[in-house]
């Protein structure tokens, strides 16, 4: 048998709406299919369900076991990674943009010298 958590609904055969009287009446249906003596881990498994779904608190407690789990997050791609290199063109780049070294019209500056 494995260890894996199986659903009680599924084992017996009724809906997760079904009543006390069609969770017992499916119990002794499944029973007389699956004796103990001719197939006992059948029997245990059964047993094992009704055993969950027979008590109305057990029941309320399984069936806040089996709602859905949350969806996982969808995942986001990774960024590529930053290549944070300095490079000689790079460096010259940034002083000729914070500084006049490339400036060619320097007429604004320039003013009209009165004598």
């Amino acid at each position: 048998m494995s260890n894996t958590y199986q659903d009680p609904y599924t084992i017996l055969g009724v809906s997760r709406d079904a009543s006390a009287d069609e969770v017992k009446r499916s119990y002794f249906t499944l029973v007389r299919a699956n004796p103990p003596e001719r197939n006992p881990v059948e029997f245990k498994r059964i047993r094992a369900a009704y055993e969950q779904l027979r008590d109305p608190e057990q029941r309320i407690a399984t069936d806040m076991q089996l709602l859905q789990p949350w969806p996982d997050p969808p995942r986001r791609k990774r960024a590529p990674k930053a290549n944070f290199a300095v490079q000689p063109a790079d460096v010259l780049a940034v002083l000729r943009a914070s500084s006049d070294l490339e400036r060619s019209d320097w007429r604004e500056d320039y003013k009209k010298v009165e004598w």
